[in-house]
């Protein structure tokens, strides 16, 4: 995927952003997958995930206890 289709993207804040920026934008891919770069960058580079991995991620992530 080039700079040109990510800005196409629909990207958005995680709802779980702390208020001191540190926190990551996602835009859902074609095909299920997940684009996701740094929201005090957003013009930067993303980090594009297939969708089966971004679901076992998600799930992993589900399972782990708060910090």
């Amino acid at each position: 995927m080039n700079s040109a289709e990510l800005t196409q993207l629909t990207w958005f804040k995680s709802s779980k952003s702390y208020a001191n920026g540190a926190c990551i934008t996602c835009a859902r891919l074609p095909g299920g997958g997940m684009a996701v770069k740094d929201s005090k960058h957003p013009d930067g580079p993303a980090l594009l995930f297939p969708a089966a991995t971004w679901q076992a991620f998600a799930e992993t992530i589900k399972r782990r206890p708060p910090c």
